[in-house]
């Protein structure tokens, strides 16, 4: 079966506009947000009539049907659009397809009731709330969200939840949770959970903090907005009408979720490399030392062509997986998915250490973006699945495709003797053809 990544001239001249406008609007706010000159306030308001031209242009939320606001496109169109907004941590909100709003926004999509989507889903997808998912906990394997203890019994009419989470990201600022609870802690592994909508004002929500990391260390100005908060929840009562589809779910709902949101970021990874590689190229031919410019260097020259090479295939890989998902679903993609989660993280991460290499100490600095996107790299071998674990999922999958097999198999020969003769078929064979 062959694969095919061609778009129509129409959506390749809206990539072309996607490419100018993010570059022309929204690296400079970009800059500015990241040295702290605007808050996420600031950075809001500055950001809403850009959602206009956006919106203008049909390239609003395009991860979902446009039943229910997006533009419909499918994962090979996303990518190629994700690319472009990659190259700006910013670029998302202006998208209407930042994490994880845009994930949540497909889990309503997806398990949602009609006075769900209308109260949350039609708000979220305008712009004009903000969410957060609540899964991860602190005494718990994030991996294995099969393990989570946050429980959520049933009272009458209601739910009442008592936990603690941690790294949900975008708490501080959002409107209303999805919290992943146990809801039947003695069914098997996989039905335990059930996802609910918790509104962020309900009493007994405590966001604690945001917890700091890397990417917002203590101090950091942007820690106070969209950080990973910690949150306890105490007695916190919801109605019973808030679970996203039936009791049990939970699980199976996250992979629908995190299946598409783990490529979404691939694709953005493409365009982080990207950016870090031309600045790797365009230093290397501008700066001098020890008589030569340092693209004349061979070090340098092999950090060029190792990029490239890894780049193209971390490109090709994802393409393929979104290629994969159009034509088959996000199950059938699972394990391209997962090849590219890992492969497509190294790949980042590796670019960006070159190019952070090649500027020295202005590399180190915070006057180059390349310091913020090398700590972000260094967390994309872990959010959304560690590497080891999708590394364990792939190679159980190819396992499944073979049998054990005692030595000597069928692809060595037994003796010399067995060699010998087939090698004679074969130079029989050729001769013949001669």
């Amino acid at each position: 079966m062959s694969w095919d990544f061609s778009t129509d001239p129409e959506y390749a001249a809206q990539l072309e506009w996607a490419d100018a406008f993010v570059r022309e609007h929204l690296w400079p706010l970009e800059t500015l947000f990241l040295h702290g000159d605007l808050d996420m306030a600031q950075l809001d308001r500055a950001i809403e009539p850009l959602k206009d031209d956006v919106r203008a242009r049909g390239l609003w939320a395009t991860h979902l049907p446009p039943d229910l606001g997006g533009q419909g496109h499918g994962q090979v169109k996303l990518g190629l659009l994700h690319e472009i907004l990659g190259t700006c941590v910013i670029a998302p909100l202006a998208f209407g397809n930042s994490a994880p709003d845009s994930g949540n926004s497909e889990v309503l999509a997806m398990a949602g009731t009609p006075e769900q989507k209308e109260r949350w889903l039609e708000p979220l997808l305008a712009g004009d709330i903000r969410s957060a998912f609540s899964m991860t906990e602190p005494h718990t394997a994030g991996s294995d969200p099969t393990l989570l203890q946050t429980r959520a019994v049933r009272d009458g009419d209601d739910y009442v939840i008592n936990g603690r989470k941690w790294f949900s990201s975008n708490a501080t600022i959002a409107d209303f949770l999805i919290v992943m609870v146990v809801t039947d802690p003695e069914a098997r592994r996989h039905q335990r959970a059930s996802m609910i909508i918790v509104p962020v004002d309900t009493p007994g929500v405590n966001i604690l903090r945001d917890v700091p990391t890397m990417e917002h260390p203590i101090g950091h100005e942007d820690a106070r907005y969209g950080g990973h908060a910690e949150i306890v929840y105490e007695d916190v009562r919801v109605p019973a009408t808030n679970l996203l589809g039936n009791e049990g779910e939970g699980f199976l709902i996250s992979q629908h979720r995190l299946v598409p949101g783990r490529i979404h970021h691939c694709m953005r990874w493409l365009g982080q490399s990207r950016r870090a590689f031309d600045m790797l190229c365009e230093r290397a031919l501008s700066r001098e030392a020890h008589g030569s410019t340092l693209a004349e260097k061979q070090s340098v020259q092999n950090w060029i062509a190792d990029s490239a090479a890894e780049m193209q295939a971390a490109r090709l890989m994802t393409l393929r997986a979104a290629w994969v998902m159009d034509t088959q679903g996000a199950s059938a993609a699972r394990e391209d998915v997962a090849l590219i989660k890992f492969y497509g993280a190294k790949v980042m991460h590796d670019v960006i250490d070159r190019a952070i290499q090649v500027h020295g100490a202005l590399g180190y600095s915070g006057d180059l973006p390349l310091e913020r996107m090398y700590r972000f790299a260094r967390s994309a071998r872990i959010y959304d699945g560690p590497d080891e674990v999708h590394r364990m999922s792939v190679a159980k999958r190819i396992l499944r495709g073979y049998e054990p097999r005692e030595v000597p198999s069928e692809h060595v020969p037994t003796n010399l003797d067995e060699a010998r003769q087939r090698f004679a078929h074969l130079l029989e064979a050729v001769t013949s053809n001669d």
